[in-house]
């Protein structure tokens, strides 16, 4: 990708504007009088366009879990030719059968530098993940490394929302429902189904993304918080209507049950005009976070952090949790102030968007900005010896942590590691060896 098409795509972004509100009735248009008034699919929709409903709940859901939006289009979805199988790449899905679940620890360094030419959907790598996709239920962990641009195609996933976490470099991402620019620090959500196109910003892109089987993610309720603090509703935005009137070949690669799938329309299928409803992309600076903490003594607990929950039948226990570890104060009084050692029924990956993880040595052989660990249930982890022996004799003073941005995905189910995962060469050797030294303390009068 040229320097001029980065320049080109990052003027685009600097230039956008939202709507904000997470799970808001969004209206917008992009040519007046694109919307009709009073219903939703008229005789005749106005501008010579095509109504068109995108339904990410059942009908019958409840209205509070209930996600559609109408859209308004050039040509309907339905007028494509066939969708023929083309190879999947480095991108799997649940059911993970490959290998088997793993209680080991494990940690990788970043992904591999990309072959010249990958873009988004290229370079998107399976790291494991759970639950069957034909189900709907359960998570896979990705990572991208991008130094292009997708160019004349388009990507959807009818197996799962996307919700993608930018490491380095920014994404201008072109959706059915608008344009949404993508920085490290932000988040940004793709709903099942949704086309999008990735460009971008600079000369490479690396992150993560959690595809979500199973039910949307929504903000976690507050309990005992009350009616504010951790991720405010109005900090999402939503992309405003931007169309493409392209005619000319353009590839959609359909991701379906797992594989992927073809088809070369004759037209781009982000032609539409106007929309409104309350299912639709959205991005989100997790520098805006509101961090709940503790103002007296000991570490809260990780779920303090949540940004967005995939609730499951089972209330307080969710399918997947996005979590994140954002600049805060610690203040806690005779307080072992990193995290505590712990076993979970939950499985937590955790990624590093910049700096360091309070709880971790950063640098060459430890958890690095790009790279990742997976302690799956009930495996015991928490602070290294280094980390440990430094906190314990720290002097606790008000210490501001605010040189790192780190993340999680929780899920309920094992996360089992891809084949491509276990035999990486970028997968740490020896990372059990981080709590080798942990001394005997008892009977020594410590």
């Amino acid at each position: 990708m040229s320097g001029t098409d980065n320049e080109q795509a990052r003027k685009t972004a600097e230039g956008l504007v939202h709507s904000s509100g997470f799970g808001n009735e969004h209206s917008t248009e992009a040519v007046p009088g694109a919307l009709p008034h009073g219903r939703n699919s008229p005789q005749r929709a106005p501008l010579g366009l095509y109504a068109e409903q995108l339904s990410g709940s059942a009908f019958t859901e409840p209205r509070h879990s209930n996600q559609r939006s109408w859209l308004y289009r050039i040509r309907p979805s339905a007028a494509h030719p066939p969708f023929t199988r083309i190879d999947n790449g480095h991108l799997r899905s649940a059911p993970f059968t490959e290998t088997v679940p793993d209680p080991n620890r494990l940690r990788w360094d970043p992904l591999p530098e990309p072959a010249p030419g990958t873009d988004f959907l290229a370079g998107l790598w399976t790291l494991g993940g759970n639950g069957d996709v034909t189900q709907r239920a359960g998570m896979a962990v990705h990572l991208y490394a991008a130094n292009a641009s997708m160019t004349d195609r388009v990507f959807s996933d009818a197996d799962g929302e996307l919700l993608i976490v930018p490491q380095r470099g920014g994404l201008l991402l072109r959706t059915e429902f608008g344009l949404l620019r993508a920085e490290p620090g932000h988040v940004a959500l793709i709903p099942r189904g949704v086309r999008f196109r990735v460009e971008l910003l600079d000369a490479e892109a690396r992150g993560y993304v959690c595809e979500n089987y199973g039910r949307p993610f929504v903000l976690p309720d507050l309990g005992p918080i009350g009616a504010n603090g951790l991720a405010n509703a109005r900090d999402f935005l939503a992309p405003v209507a931007a169309f493409e009137d392209v005619e000319g070949p353009v590839q959609v690669i359909n991701k379906f049950c797992g594989n992927l799938w073809s088809a070369t329309y004759g037209h781009s299928p982000l032609d539409v005009v106007a929309w409104h409803g309350n299912l639709t992309p959205y991005v989100y600076d997790l520098r805006r976070f509101n961090v709940i903490g503790t103002i007296s003594y000991d570490h809260p607990d990780p779920s303090i952090f949540t940004v967005l929950t995939s609730p499951s039948d089972t209330p307080g226990l969710a399918g997947v949790d996005f979590v994140v570890f954002a600049p805060r104060w610690l203040v806690g009084e005779d307080t072992f102030r990193p995290p505590y050692f712990h076993r979970n029924v939950m499985s937590e990956y955790m990624g590093l968007i910049e700096g360091a993880y309070d709880a971790k040595t950063a640098g060459k052989g430890g958890f690095v900005p790009g790279g990742g660990s997976l302690h799956n249930m009930m495996s015991a982890h928490g602070p290294d010896r280094d980390t440990f022996d430094k906190a314990s004799a720290a002097e606790l003073r008000p210490q501001k942590v605010d040189d790192g941005l780190a993340f999680m995905f929780e899920t309920r189910w094992p996360v089992t590691a891809t084949e491509q995962a276990r035999t990486a060469g970028h997968l740490q050797k020896g990372y059990d060896e981080v709590w080798q030294g942990l001394e005997r303390h008892w009977g020594s009068g410590a």
